[in-house]
C-alpha cells in the first residue's frame, strides 16, 4: 500500500525562513510562530496519513454509486468526513462569526496540500464547500450568510458550483438553464448541469448548490447569466430542513480518476432557487468561488506529485536492479537499488525540485491573498490576479507530469494497480482540466492579466525579480541563483514584448505562444522561489541554526533547477518568437 508523510518540516521551512510569516505586517500573522504552526501541521499530517490516506485507494476502487436518486460514498467516508467535522477542520481559515476558525488562508492552504495529498477525491467534499461559502459570504444577503454559512462552514450541509452544462463548458453564455422569477421573490430553476462535483452524497444533512441560470429578457450572453442558491432540502424560517427541492442528480459519471467523488448530472426541475448577488451579474460572483477553486486545484496537482514522489523515492532506494556503472554500491546483494542509477537520480531530482519549488510558489500566493483580503492591499490583490493562471496551469501540467515520472521509476509494477501509483496520474489528471482547462488559463493570462491595469502587475514582478537580484548581486554563494534566475526573466521579458510589438496587429501572435507563455512564467517563478529558498538556507548554515543536511540538501536542489530546469524558459521564448505562422497554417480540412 502507498505510504504518506506530511511534508511538514519543508512548510515550516518555507512559513518562518523564506516568508517570515511571524513578522509579515499582515493581521493575524502575528501568531504564526513555528510552535503555533508546527502544532496545526503536525495534527493535520497525523489526519492526513492515518484517516484519509487509507482511504484514497478504497475510494479508487469502490468509487460512488447511485441508489434511487442518492448518491453512496466509499466505504469510511461519511465517519472520516464526521471526524474532519469534528475537529473543526472544514472552516479553519473562514470567519469566526459564522462558526470558522479564522486563521490565514495560508494555513488553510498549507493544511489543504496535506488533505489533497493524502486522498483528493475525499478533499473536494469540503474544498467545494470551501468555495460556495466564501461565495455566499462575499455576495450574500445578511440573511443568506446566517442561513447558510453556519451549517456551510461546519460542512453539516456541503455546497457546490453548477456551471457547465451537456452543449456549453467554457462558453457559459450559451447555457440554457433558466430562472423564472415568482411572487415570492424567489426564482424557478429548470435546466441541467454536468460534471458537478460533490453534487450529490451521504456524508451531509443538505447540499447548497449555486447555479448559474438566465432570468428571461435579459441580456444576450454571458452578459444574462445570474447566480442562485439552490438548497437540497428547502430551509425553514427556524432553520430547520423543509421539503425536497426540484433538484435530483440522475447519474454520475464514470472517470478516468477521483472516483471518490461524485461527479454527477444535476437535473432542476422548477427548484427554488434565491439570487445570489445582482441581477445578470452571475459570473461576477461566481469568480469569487472560481479565483479560490483555482489556486486550490493548482495545489490539487502539487500534492498528487508530492504523494507520488515519496512512493517513488522509497522504492528507487528499496528496488535492486542493476549495477552502477562506477562499480557496486551494494556489494553484499545481487544488485544495487535503483537510485544509484543517473536517469533515476535525474527523474527524482526534477520531481523533488518542482514539488519543494512549487509549494513555495502556491504558499507565497496564499500569502498574497492574505495581504489582499485582510490588508486591503490593492498591489496584492493584482498581483495576484496575473498570478492564478499561473498557479492553476503551471502546477497541474507539471504536478501530471510529475505523477507520470514516479510511475516511470516503477518500471512495469507503475502500470500495475495494486502499486497505487497510477491512481496518482488518474487523479491528477482532472487538475489540468476543470475550473478552466489549462489553454483557457493561457488565454486568460495572455489576453487578459497581463494587459490589466495598462500592466502594472506584471511590470510589478519583474521590479521584484531585479529588486532581488540586485540586493543579492554580491552575496557570498548566490551568484549561481541569481545569474540564471536574471536570465530567465529577461526571457520572460522579452516575450511580453514580442506580444506587445505582434500582438495588437495579429492577435494570434499572442494566442498561438500563450501557453508556452505560461509556462515560461511559471518557471520564473519557481526560479524566484528557489533563490528566495537557497538564500534562507545558506543564512541557516552560515548561523548554524536549523539541520545542516536539510539546508545543504536545500541548496543542492536549487542548483539542480537554476541548471537544469530553468533554461526551459529560453524554449518557450523560441516558440513564442517564431510567431503563429505554423501554428494557423494549415486549414480545418488539412488536418
Amino acid at each position: 500500500m502507498p505510504s504518506y508523510t506530511a511534508p511538514t518540516k519543508d512548510i515550516q521551512f518555507i512559513l518562518h525562513n523564506v516568508l517570515n510569516v511571524s513578522r509579515a505586517d499582515i493581521p493575524g500573522y502575528g501568531e504564526l510562530d513555528a510552535e503555533f504552526t508546527g502544532a496545526v501541521l503536525e495534527e493535520a499530517g497525523k489526519l492526513a496519513s492515518e484517516v484519509l490516506l487509507p482511504l484514497n485507494t478504497v475510494g479508487d476502487t469502490e468509487g460512488c454509486t447511485l441508489e434511487s436518486g442518492v448518491v453512496r460514498t466509499p466505504t469510511g467516508f461519511k465517519a472520516a468526513f464526521d471526524q474532519m467535522r469534528e475537529g473543526g477542520w472544514t472552516a479553519l481559515d473562514l470567519p469566526e462569526a459564522y462558526g470558522g476558525q479564522n486563521m490565514p488562508y495560508l494555513l488553510g492552504t498549507a493544511v489543504g496540500e496535506m488533505f489533497s495529498g493524502a486522498n483528493q477525491a475525499f478533499t473536494m467534499y469540503q474544498g467545494l464547500t470551501h468555495g460556495a461559502a466564501s461565495a455566499i459570504l462575499a455576495h450574500g444577503t445578511d440573511a443568506q450568510k446566517t442561513t447558510y454559512l453556519p451549517k456551510m462552514f461546519s460542512c453539516e450541509w456541503t455546497g457546490t458550483m453548477n456551471l457547465t452544462e451537456p452543449h456549453c463548458g467554457t462558453d457559459l453564455g450559451l447555457m440554457r438553464t433558466k430562472a423564472e422569477p415568482q411572487d415570492d421573490g424567489s426564482h424557478a430553476i429548470t435546466g441541467q448541469k454536468i460534471f458537478i462535483s460533490s453534487g450529490e452524497h451521504d456524508m451531509a444533512d443538505n447540499i447548497i448548490h449555486l447555479v448559474l441560470a438566465k432570468i428571461p429578457g435579459g441580456p444576450d450572453g454571458i452578459k444574462g447569466v445570474s447566480l442562485f442558491i439552490v438548497p437540497k432540502f428547502l430551509v425553514n424560517e427556524d432553520d430547520s430542513l423543509g421539503d425536497r427541492n426540484g433538484v435530483t442528480c440522475s447519474k454520475i459519471e464514470k472517470k478516468m480518476g477521483i472516483h471518490g467523488n461524485a461527479t454527477c448530472v444535476m437535473d432542476y426541475d422548477g427548484a427554488t432557487g434565491w439570487l445570489l448577488g445582482e441581477e445578470h451579474k452571475g459570473m461576477r460572483a461566481m469568480f469569487t468561488m472560481m479565483n479560490e477553486a483555482r489556486i486550490g486545484v493548482g495545489m490539487q496537482g502539487l500534492a498528487q506529485a508530492e504523494i507520488a514522489y515519496q512512493n517513488a523515492l522509497e522504492y528507487a532506494k528499496d528496488r535492486l536492479q542493476g549495477r552502477a556503472v562506477t562499480g557496486a554500491e551494494n556489494p553484499d546483494g545481487p544488485a544495487d537499488p535503483l537510485i544509484v542509477h543517473p536517469d533515476i537520480r535525474r527523474s527524482l531530482m526534477d520531481q523533488k525540485s518542482f514539488v519543494e519549488g512549487g509549494r513555495a510558489f502556491l504558499l507565497w500566493s496564499a500569502l498574497l491573498i492574505d495581504r489582499s483580503h485582510r490588508g486591503g492591499d490593492e498591489a496584492a490583490e493584482g498581483l495576484i490576479s496575473l498570478m492564478t493562471p499561473v498557479v492553476k496551469g503551471f502546477l497541474t501540467d507539471q504536478g501530471y507530469d510529475m505523477t507520470v515520472l514516479a510511475q516511470q521509476v516503477y518500471g512495469g509494477h507503475g502500470y500495475i494497480e495494486e502499486t497505487g501509483m497510477s491512481q496518482y496520474t488518474r487523479d491528477a489528471r482532472i487538475a489540468m482540466i476543470y475550473e478552466g482547462a489549462n489553454g483557457v488559463q493561457a488565454l486568460d493570462l495572455v489576453g487578459r492579466k497581463l494587459a490589466q491595469d495598462s500592466g502594472k502587475h506584471i511590470l510589478a514582478f519583474f521590479d521584484m525579480v531585479k529588486n532581488f537580484c540586485k540586493d543579492n548581486a554580491d552575496a557570498d554563494g548566490m551568484a549561481e541563483f541569481v545569474e540564471p534566475l536574471k536570465a530567465a526573466s529577461k526571457d520572460l521579458q522579452a516575450a511580453g514584448m514580442f506580444f506587445m510589438q505582434n500582438g495588437v496587429e495579429n492577435p494570434n501572435a499572442a494566442l498561438a505562444g500563450s501557453y508556452d507563455f505560461m509556462h515560461l512564467f511559471g518557471h520564473v517563478c519557481l526560479g524566484l522561489m528557489w533563490a528566495r529558498m537557497a538564500k534562507a538556507a545558506q543564512t541557516a548554515l552560515d548561523d548554524g541554526t536549523g539541520d545542516a543536511a536539510f539546508h545543504e540538501t536545500k541548496l543542492m536542489t536549487a542548483r539542480f533547477y537554476m541548471q537544469r530546469r530553468l533554461p526551459a524558459t529560453g524554449m518557450h521564448l523560441a516558440r513564442i518568437q517564431s510567431g503563429p505562422e505554423t501554428v494557423m497554417g494549415l486549414s480545418a480540412d488539412q488536418f
